[in-house]
């Protein structure tokens, strides 16, 4: 059987998680019905919810419900943005939509935007449609060599009239941990909303909602062992979100049919991720150690990217760039070998360009080709991790013979 070091892209379905969201699934009842069979569904969900809720520190009634990730962070930035751009214009409620200023061009009093390049494309796609449909004016702050966002030019950009700053909590392909309480203070000194994509992080990093200040937060199921497709946006009850999708008004920022079934499959896997955290991320970081050794002793050329210190990158997290060695064709070799990792976000995999994570750390094209990420769970074995860094040093040295100059995969050779 393969070795599966990709729990970022996504994490096996445990044994009790499978059972509950079996058994969920067997019960009939649409949540909104009030009939008795619909309120045992409600009931259902709802204790999910309160599960889900307080696996990050927030209250029920801030959890609302999505299709996933992707969704929980365009409800979030979208959202923000037209809650805090909601102007009537001659007469009319905009709900998120200002008025077409002289030429067409959408006048936003708070057209602004802050975020880095090295967030997840479910952030910069949304950022860059607003930008083409919305008016926004977003503005790109630097992050260092490791990832991390620069603090002194968010504060230099920040002012009135910006509606939100966006950022990752922790970078999903580097593992680097970002500075979220700091952006927060900053951000509130000019009455500014954060919102933080909390995917890579949810199950890997003490999360506290309420804490933290932010006005929202985007976790996803899938990652620690839930279900696809089922993911939550937090929001503040201080804060404003206009829905991407109108109906039934189910939730308070989303209507549609609620996923009962998912919700408590989401919830067990919640609650078992929160309560054995500390334990998982202490063994984590023991395998994580052993590997990032393991590679520095066996391929010594090779460089890990983003924050070395225990405290400042993701457990489990292990991200590393090969001179002279394509990464996809690092990936195919060691897949061949039994060993299933990635090149990067799972969200874009199979297109064949640089990350755009490791461009903004600064690195040029050719070495942002070379990257590798295992990202490792709490069923990997410490000869699981043995066995990996025994394979790598052949996959690269086939890798590196293969050439770079085609840009092919070396399948089979």
């Amino acid at each position: 059987m393969p070795v599966y070091l990709d729990h970022a892209a996504t994490s096996p379905m445990p044994a009790d998680v499978l059972a509950a969201y079996t058994e969920a699934l067997r019960l009939v009842g649409n949540p909104a019905s009030i009939h008795t069979q619909g309120q045992n569904a409600k009931r259902m969900l709802e204790e999910a919810r309160e599960r889900i809720a307080a696996s990050v520190g927030a209250d029920a009634v801030e959890i609302t419900l999505t299709s996933g990730g992707t969704e929980a962070v365009n409800l979030a930035v979208k959202g923000l943005f037209w809650a805090r751009n909601d102007v009537p214009s001659s007469g009319r409620a905009s709900a998120g939509r200002a008025a077409p200023a002289e030429g067409g061009r959408v006048s936003r009093p708070r057209p602004r935007i802050l975020s880095t390049r090295a967030e997840h494309h479910a952030t910069i796609d949304a950022l860059e449609w607003l930008e083409r449909y919305e008016g926004a004016v977003v503005e790109w702050i630097p992050v260092d060599p490791l990832g991390r966002i620069d603090l002194d030019a968010l504060e230099r950009a920040l002012a009135d009239d910006v509606a939100l700053v966006t950022t990752l909590w922790a970078n999903n392909e580097v593992g680097t941990i970002q500075p979220v309480r700091e952006i927060v203070e900053l951000a509130s000194r000019h009455g500014v909303p954060v919102h933080a994509d909390a995917i890579a992080a949810y199950g890997y990093l003490p999360l506290h909602f309420h804490a933290s200040g932010l006005a929202a937060m985007s976790v996803s199921a899938h990652k620690l062992g839930g279900p696809v497709g089922v993911g939550a946006l937090a929001i503040a009850r201080s804060a404003s979100v206009v829905p991407l999708l109108h109906g039934g008004s189910q939730q308070r920022a989303r209507s549609g049919t609620q996923d009962a079934a998912g919700a408590v499959a989401f919830g067990v896997a919640a609650t078992r991720a929160a309560e054995s955290l500390p334990e998982r991320v202490e063994r984590l970081r023991t395998l994580q150690r052993r590997m990032i050794d393991g590679i520095r002793s066996a391929v010594p050329q090779a460089e890990l990217r983003g924050d070395s210190s225990p405290d400042g990158r993701l457990p489990g997290n292990v991200h590393i760039t090969v001179p002279g060695c394509e990464g996809d064709s690092l990936l195919f070799l060691l897949d061949l070998a039994g060993f299933s990792v990635s090149t990067g976000s799972a969200c874009t995999a199979g297109v064949p360009e640089a990350s755009h994570v490791l461009l903004a750390m600064g690195l040029d094209e050719g070495e942002a080709r070379g990257a590798l990420r295992m990202t490792l769970g709490s069923d990997t074995t410490e000869d699981e991790v043995d066995a990996f860094v025994a394979a790598l040093p052949d996959a690269v040295s086939r890798a590196a013979a293969a050439g770079l100059s085609d840009r092919e995969p070396v399948l089979g050779r």
